[in-house]
């Protein structure tokens, strides 16, 4: 099953009711009016009891944020007939902002499949009126426009028969899901500060459907770290109500430049602790409206919502085949999960019990240590899940390789490292990253090679540039990574070095045997040093002795655990450590956990802000699939290397090895049990 449920299908009802017919629903007296005025307690009122107070203009309701709780609000739209297909296309293109729970006949002013009694000229607090997509006023009921309505249509060339030519459309809104966060503990920062939640435009551009385009709008309430998972699992129970979080971190990254300025809404302030967190937001619709410039729309006002009789509880939507509820059941290992995959900028990323567990299980495997070096100890939990995500979200990433071990043979470079790292880079490739890799000037020419017989052979996808680093002038780490120097224009937004020569604190590079080879090595270090001060790259450091570019991070074990480990032990940390029985595997289970990532409609949800399908096509799919490390593969690649005369690490054998452990039966069944877990087949 998908991670999250589809957009609500809508439904179209029965035959219109003109504006001069009776409404079904049974009048209420003044006496009741008075009765519900007299309540201090708007927010235990019903829904039916809060529109009828709506109906009479009660000035105390001026946002429904915080109003029926455990009821669905809904965003309206009122357009013309004649751009409603357009619309209802545009709607199921945008899922996550516009999630379409009901959609009129033309001329229908009730809602009974959401609301009994309901009148919608009435039943919002507050409309605005477009023309040309130019907001003209707002208005509190629609009910004596028509009118207007006559004025406008025959000035503008669109029908005559007033609101019988208009549809409505019914759009699902956060302010549905507010109360069970409360219930789950998660405090709701707008209504604790008695405010409109706060509501950007962004610079995320809506999948176009006909005449309707626009930029996404988001709401942001203010969570504490502490409570991301709640606030995310409880709302992906509501896709009626926008789902899960579009992006929960820096609001850079939806061009959002100051949150103290949002676009509707009131600003709803952060305390101490709390991360801002963006949902999709059916106000989208109303950017749609001026984007499109109907000769006349209404929509209500943002933060002034329809309160509907559906529970948010129920789980429940309808088709357009059949008025009957139908229940949608949730598999709880699709539920996403909240990780947090950058500090500067502050970003957090999303991703499906499932494809946690599954990466959690490439992680066992490839801890395994078959060359008994304790590599374990070196274990942080969740590593490689935390690069895998902040790998998924990059869009281009430099990996370098190489450690000149044998600085005895030429060449000195050992089977661990280019293996992993083509397999790593190839995937990337697959899913539309840019990919350099960067090795040392002695090694250019020999890597070209590979790199050749790489993708001539079919193990890498295409060929990538390869490119070298050299400490010529001031501040040479900060002009390779950067565009002019600049640190607001990064080319990388990822570094992995897998099997790399790290530097010591005493500035040499060792081997496990504590040789100093620093002579045989360029300093790619300071690539990492820099990334540390340029927000938006973030590192990764594959090992599996602590001896390697970026197992700074574990220096401290590598130094009481490992054999010459106050020698030997890199001081340079990464982000992400990632420790392997044998570096390559590492780089073997980051191909396989991008795959699972990118498999993942929970992520790729996230990833896409909700916008669009969040499932891959059987062409990418298809793609994927064939771009993952493979035993044959592997295979060909570690035979190209033995070819160029690259020896085994461990022993300096010229064979079919890696680190004294040969590629049957070892290596190529570490290959087969990644791959089964990868596809499924795996228990």
């Amino acid at each position: 099953m998908r991670a999250h449920w589809p957009a609500v299908p809508p439904v179209r009802s029965g035959p219109a009711l003109d504006e001069s017919q009776n409404l079904t629903r049974p009048e209420k007296t003044l006496t009741t009016v008075l009765l519900l005025r007299m309540s201090d307690h708007l927010h235990l009122l019903g829904p039916a009891e809060l529109r009828l107070l709506i109906r009479n203009e009660d000035s105390r309701i001026t946002t429904t944020s915080g109003l029926a709780n455990g009821y669905q609000q809904a965003n309206v739209v009122i357009l013309p007939k004649h751009l409603a297909n357009d619309f209802e296309v545009f709607c199921r293109s945008n899922p996550a902002p516009l999630p379409l729970l009901y959609c009129s006949q033309p001329g229908e002013t009730s809602c009974p499949l959401l609301a009994k009694d309901a009148d919608i000229r009435t039943d919002i607090s507050q409309y605005r009126v477009y023309q040309d997509g130019v907001l003209v006023k707002s208005v509190s009921s629609l009910q004596n426009y028509s009118d207007s309505l006559r004025t406008i249509s025959q000035k503008q060339s669109v029908p005559s028969d007033e609101w019988s030519d208009m549809v409505c459309f019914y759009l699902g809104c956060s302010f549905g899901f507010e109360g069970s966060l409360k219930k789950a503990g998660v405090v709701v920062r707008n209504v604790e500060q008695g405010r409109n939640v706060s509501m950007y435009k962004t610079a995320v551009p809506c999948i176009r459907a006909g005449v309707f385009s626009c930029p996404l709008v988001v709401s942001m309430r203010p969570v504490p770290s502490t409570m991301l998972d709640a606030a995310v699992q409880v709302t992906h129970l509501n896709p009626q109500a926008h789902g899960a979080p579009v992006h929960i971190g820096d609001a850079a990254f939806l061009g959002i430049q100051d949150l103290s300025r949002p676009d509707y809404g009131d600003q709803v302030e952060l305390q101490s602790g709390d991360v801002p967190v963006f949902w999709a937001c059916g106000v989208t619709a109303i950017e749609a409206i001026v984007s499109s410039k109907p000769s006349l729309a209404f929509s209500h006002s943002p933060g002034c919502m329809f309160l509907t009789d559906v529970q948010d509880s129920s789980l429940v939507f309808h088709t357009p085949d059949s008025k009957k509820s139908q229940a949608t059941s949730v598999t709880p290992e699709l539920t996403p999960l909240c990780f947090q995959i950058s500090q500067n900028p502050l970003l957090y990323s999303l991703a499906s019990q499932r494809a946690v567990a599954k990466i959690r299980q490439l992680d066992a495997i490839i801890g395994e240590d078959p060359g008994l070096r304790g590599i374990k100890a070196l274990f942080i939990q969740d590593e490689l899940l935390r690069s895998c995500l902040a790998l998924s979200h990059s869009s281009s990433v430099a990996i370098t390789t190489g450690f000149p071990t044998h600085y005895m043979h030429s060449p000195p470079d050992e089977t661990d490292g280019p293996p992993g790292a083509i397999a790593m880079a190839t995937m990337m490739l697959a899913l539309g990253k840019q990919v350099t890799m960067i090795t040392d000037r002695r090694a250019l020419l020999m890597n070209q090679a590979i790199i050749d017989e790489a993708v001539r052979t079919g193990v890498l996808k295409s060929t990538i540039p390869l490119v070298i680093f050299e400490e010529s002038v001031p501040n040479s780490a900060l002009h390779f990574l950067c565009h002019h120097g600049d640190p607001t224009k990064p080319r990388y937004d990822h570094l992995v070095a897998i099997e790399r020569s790290g530097r010591a604190e005493d500035g040499n590079y060792y081997n496990m045997r504590g040789v100093n080879i620093k002579h045989l090595v360029d300093p790619i270090d300071d690539l990492f040093l820099a990334a540390k001060n340029i927000p938006g790259i973030t590192t990764t450091g594959i090992g599996d002795g602590g001896n390697e570019l970026g197992m700074g991070k574990v220096k401290e074990k590598v130094k009481k655990l490992m054999p010459k480990g106050d020698l030997i032990a890199c001081d340079v940390p990464a982000d992400y450590a990632i420790t392997a029985g044998v570096s390559n595997w590492g780089g073997y289970a980051v191909a396989c956990g991008l795959y699972l990532l990118n498999t993942c409609p929970a992520h790729q949800r996230y990833r896409k802000k909700g916008l669009g399908v969040d499932h891959q096509t059987p062409t990418e799919l298809q793609d994927w699939t064939a771009n993952l490390p493979s035993v044959d593969k592997e295979e060909s690649i570690l035979s190209t290397l033995v070819r160029f005369g690259i020896r085994s690490g461990k022993t300096a054998h010229l064979a079919m090895e890696v680190d004294g452990l040969t590629f049957h039966p070892t290596h190529s069944d570490i290959i087969t049990r990644l791959l089964e877990v990868t596809l499924g087949s795996a228990k």
